[in-house]
């Protein structure tokens, strides 16, 4: 049986498909040697090509995870970076912001 020049279906979904039809046919025993040969061997043309298409998704998820996650880290470090007095971005703020409320109330005339 020489190989011949096989047509890759037009999506992953497509070919699932083609490959049922393939093997109900085959296992149905309506059709002859011959033709099961045909048919076995566009199967194997198929699983290899959704093989390919499960491996390229698997590295595309594989990348957006990898970016996802250091895109994260890239946030968490800037947001916990460290002020001039120490203090992580977050409680430097809270802490100036303490302290200005405190100069204005200070500033202040009292009441009393």
């Amino acid at each position: 049986m020489a190989k011949r020049n096989q047509t890759p279906p037009k999506s992953f979904e497509e070919a699932l498909r083609e490959l049922e039809d393939i093997l109900t046919s085959i296992e149905s025993g309506e059709v002859g040697l011959e033709e099961r040969l045909t048919r076995y061997e566009r199967g194997n043309f198929l699983i290899q090509h959704c093989r390919g298409v499960l491996g390229q998704a698997e590295k595309q998820i594989e990348l957006l995870t990898r970016d996802s996650i250091t895109s994260r880290d890239n946030v968490t470090s800037r947001e916990g970076a460290t002020s001039r007095d120490g203090a992580t971005s977050r409680e430097g703020l809270t802490a100036r912001d303490s302290a200005s409320r405190q100069r204005v109330s200070q500033d202040e005339p009292s009441d009393e």
